[in-house]
């Protein structure tokens, strides 16, 4: 070859190299151009963040951390990216960062949508719920059934509320309705009035009546002042649509494999004391699932110096003696532990009955001991089991409660008829461990106490069975034959849905 052709050929391939290495330069150059999408930021970083507001349907500290309807699918959704939920809870946040900005946060809950203004543009999910804006009466009161029903009636309704701005634009087409408006109250306070007759209706939120609806015997839903409302998550408007389409997805995820129903009841259908059914229940249970738990629960119990008929009861309250159990909050196993308690306590398996049984047994008995010593008694038990069920934090602000209003805040009748004002803001907005659904530890006192009491009198009747299985009196036969059992005992007391079982 000779020198020119040699020549073209090195100039050829240099400039091909030089070509290639721009390609690459470029290529380099294009790809760092495009920044990370929103999601890949969420998962890049291993936060979710979230604007919201602390509130009995949103979220609240409860027995072992933050808890609550909103807050736990929140928090199951944050899970499912494989990253950690970090909620921004402050109402001053919401005029902070009045324009909505991606770098404060990720998400906007239901409980903040309101307080922002339209023209953020805001992009919204799939719905996870639906309320209405409902009249509430007095069940001793003639039912209002339409809307002229309400002229010249007391209504109550929460000033700078959503329900406000219904009943206004209701008043375009029925000019002479009218209203009180209470500032500085909770809609709880609403139901208060309406229950004690010193209102004839108010209108609240459908969520909160269905939250607070056993709790107030004597109101009930009359009719709607709209038609049902969809409660969403938000998000900014953008041309990337990543972090929306994940929630989106887990949205509707949740909606088909039952996960959203299941939250949904455990947040808004409340813990009752026991019915007659349900101790019928519970009797066939104790044949049948008991006997094979018994030595063990025994053997816990006698570790840690406990009745262990009451660590069976309260077995049954958290699971019905099922090993398998898991509740939508993520508490499982026979005593329903959490990881962190379950860590706490050495137990590496929530569903190994023994351990379970063992670690609540051990949680019960550091529970008991860590309550003041002047707590004495059938008060000390109670308090015990008010505890297990809502946490430590919670049960002193009660008690604290019960001291300021004139109560004895070691005698746990006392505290039990204080304990539900934690969920009224008035009470609960000075209270160290905020919002608190009252009712359910006093409900979950009864309860236990009461199946304790129904295993009591079986293992007494099996005690008197064996006592008289190898004699042939005639008495003793008819003695044993004649005594009832404890669906028996219910079936002649009558008890109906609404009476605990203190007979027995």
């Amino acid at each position: 070859m000779d020198i020119r052709k040699r020549s073209r050929v090195k100039r050829f391939t240099l400039t091909n190299f030089f070509i290639a290495l721009l390609l690459v330069c470029c290529c380099s150059l294009l790809v760092r151009s495009v920044p990370p999408s929103q999601l890949e930021q969420v998962l890049a970083s291993g936060e979710l963040r979230v604007i919201s507001r602390s509130d009995p349907t949103t979220f609240y500290e409860g027995a072992n951390g933050l808890t609550g309807f909103e807050y736990t699918l929140l928090q199951d959704f944050a899970k499912s990216l494989g990253v950690k939920l970090v909620i921004q809870d402050d109402d001053k946040a919401t005029k902070t960062y009045f324009k909505i900005n991606n770098d404060v946060f990720d998400l906007v809950s239901a409980s903040i949508i309101a307080k922002l203004n339209a023209s953020q543009h805001l992009r919204f999910t799939s719905p996870y719920m639906e309320v209405t804006q409902q009249v509430i009466y007095n069940t001793t009161q003639t039912a209002p059934t339409e809307l002229n029903d309400l002229l010249g009636k007391n209504i109550v309704v929460l000033a700078k509320s959503t329900q406000l701005e219904q009943l206004r634009t209701l008043q375009q087409t029925l000019p002479e309705l009218r209203w009180k408006e209470m500032d500085g109250v909770e809609i709880i306070d609403l139901l208060d009035m309406v229950e004690q007759g010193q209102a004839d209706y108010a209108v609240i939120d459908s969520a909160i009546y269905t939250l607070y609806r056993y709790s107030y015997p004597h109101t009930e839903f009359a009719l709607n002042l709209n038609t049902p409302q969809p409660v969403t998550w938000a998000f900014t408007q953008s041309r990337d649509n990543s972090l929306y389409d994940a929630a989106q997805k887990y949205l509707a995820n949740i909606h088909q494999n039952g996960s959203l129903a299941q939250i949904t009841a455990r947040f808004f259908e409340q813990l009752e004391t026991i019915t007659s059914s349900d101790a019928m229940m519970f009797s066939y249970r104790l044949e049948k699932r008991l006997p094979q738990w018994e030595d063990g629960i025994k053997t816990a119990a006698n570790e840690y110096g406990l009745d262990w008929k009451l660590l069976a009861a309260i077995g049954y309250q958290e699971s019905q003696w099922n090993p398998q159990a898991e509740s939508v909050t993520g508490v499982r196993g026979f005593m329903m532990l959490t990881f962190d308690t379950a860590k706490e306590l050495g137990v590496s398996d929530r569903e190994d009955p023994n351990q379970s049984i063992n670690g609540g047994a051990k949680y019960i008995k550091s529970l008991q001991e860590r309550l003041p010593e002047n707590i004495q008694g059938e008060d000390r038990l109670c308090m015990t089991l008010a505890a297990y069920n809502l946490g430590l934090g919670h049960l002193e602000d009660a008690r604290v409660l019960t001291e300021k209003m004139g109560g004895n805040p070691n005698h746990w009748e006392d505290v039990s008829q204080r304990f539900p004002l934690l969920a009224k803001y008035q009470y609960y907005n000075t209270a160290k461990h905020g919002y608190a659904r009252g009712w359910e530890p006093v409900a979950y006192v009864q309860n236990v106490l009461n199946y304790q009491k129904i295993l009591v009198w079986h293992e007494q009747h099996e005690l008197f069975r064996l006592a008289t299985s190898n004699t042939n009196s005639d008495d003793a036969t008819n003695s044993l034959q004649t005594e009832p059992t404890a669906i028996e005992k219910l079936s002649r007391n009558n008890l109906d849905n609404s009476l605990s079982l203190s007979i027995l």
